[in-house]
């Protein structure tokens, strides 16, 4: 293979399967889990925080006790993982499901550099060390897309796990592989949010400073590259008065928190001019506060509308005047839906009722981006492992 870099492990990995939810793997994910927040670079990046909140003891065990696969389970052997370039951690989270099924893995992280992405690989070297039959069957490799290592590793793989667009994904499957390996293609998705109007009215002032904190924390963060990361953001029980009480403490968070690089501003402004040409009878106002956040307004929503997706503070937003408008454009693109003041329990009933081909989770403001073992609509740990049937 070329270029191929190895951060953690070797060519010579262990392809040999582990059982589903060992106690070894729950051991290593908790022991990972304190090292991160031990560490400077865990206290400093949000990211690797809700790593370590993720693989902590508490919510691996919870994990075990819900999940249904128990006894006779194996995992299916070795997993290749190619990780999206725009989530830093992702490829974390992605080793940790595969992980936990049961797996060997060869991981792709990130070409592009991130800081924490460094400190990370560092925490997984010392943690690993103490777990030699999980170190053993861990690669974490970096090569840039000349490299054909994407083909060699996916002729040896049982199981893929593909993050990324829709063309990294048809590339990745015109890879050979073996007739048993399952792919798990995690492709492009849209997201939206639903706010009830009346209830941000009803809502006192520490209860809108909590909503806007995890709006940001959905949105700005990742600069909305994020799948689950809201785009549009529809309102029930619309008010003007509604909206300006949520956009002002949703402003003011992101000017106490927020570091709008050059780069993107310029990203932003282009995607606002982009917008005025292509999409004029789509927009029916645009509202701005300073640079940091834009609020676009839409006609009506239409099957085109998930082509309208903004970055780094910029959203898009429309008064609904019943959920059928929503329904009546979700298809497999829409994978999140946001929420405040609204009954999710009815909205999913709903959604099922309808038979709408998209949506595949209903998660509070705030929720956005908690990756979990069922996402995409895949149970991630029936997926990646296999049963021993036995009558």
């Amino acid at each position: 293979m070329s270029g191929v870099r190895y951060l953690i492990g070797n060519e010579n990995i262990l392809n040999l399967p582990m059982a589903t939810l060992c106690d070894e793997v729950c051991d290593f994910l908790n022991d990972l889990s304190k090292e991160i927040l031990g560490s400077q670079a865990g206290r400093l990046y949000p990211d690797l925080s809700a790593l370590a909140f993720w693989c902590r003891k508490a919510n691996i065990q919870k994990i075990k006790e819900t999940a249904p696969v128990k006894t006779n389970r194996l995992g299916r052997g070795l997993c290749f993982h190619i990780a999206p370039s725009n989530i830093p951690v992702n490829f974390a989270f992605s080793y940790g499901f595969s992980l936990l099924a049961g797996n060997a893995n060869i991981v792709r992280i990130p070409s592009k550099d991130f800081p924490q992405v460094d400190a990370l690989v560092e925490i997984f070297k010392k943690v690993l060390e103490k777990y030699p039959k999980i170190k053993d069957r861990t690669a974490f490799v970096k090569y840039d897309r000349t490299s054909d290592a994407t083909a060699v590793f996916s002729k040896i793989a049982d199981a893929r796990m593909i993050w990324g667009g829709d063309n990294t994904i048809k590339t990745v499957k015109s890879c050979e592989t073996k007739p048993r390996c399952i792919d798990i293609a995690f492709a492009d998705r849209y997201s939206v949010c639903i706010i009830d109007g009346q209830s941000i009215l009803e809502a006192d002032e520490n209860s809108i400073e909590r909503l806007a904190q995890n709006f940001y924390n959905d949105t700005y963060l990742m600069d909305q590259n994020a799948c689950s990361s809201p785009q549009l953001i529809y309102w029930q029980n619309d008010s003007e008065q509604a909206r300006e009480k949520f956009w002002n403490a949703v402003y003011k968070t992101a000017k106490e928190k927020y570091v709008l690089q050059d780069a993107v501003c310029v990203d932003k402004y282009t995607k606002f001019c982009e917008d005025a040409i292509d999409y004029s009878d789509k927009i029916k106002s645009v509202k701005h506060s300073e640079n940091l956040l834009y609020r676009s307004e839409i006609t009506a929503p239409d099957k085109d509308i998930e082509n309208l997706r903004g970055k780094a503070g910029y959203f898009y937003e429309y008064s609904l005047k019943d959920i059928g408008e929503l329904f009546s454009v979700v298809d497999e693109k829409y994978q999140t839906v946001t929420y405040y003041g609204i009954d999710a329990q009815k909205l999913a009933k709903d959604i099922v009722l309808h038979e709408l081909r998209g949506i595949d989770r209903i998660v509070p403001i705030g929720k956005a981006m908690d990756i979990d073992v069922i996402w995409d609509g895949y149970d991630l740990l029936t997926q990646l492992s296999r049963i021993i049937d036995v009558r």
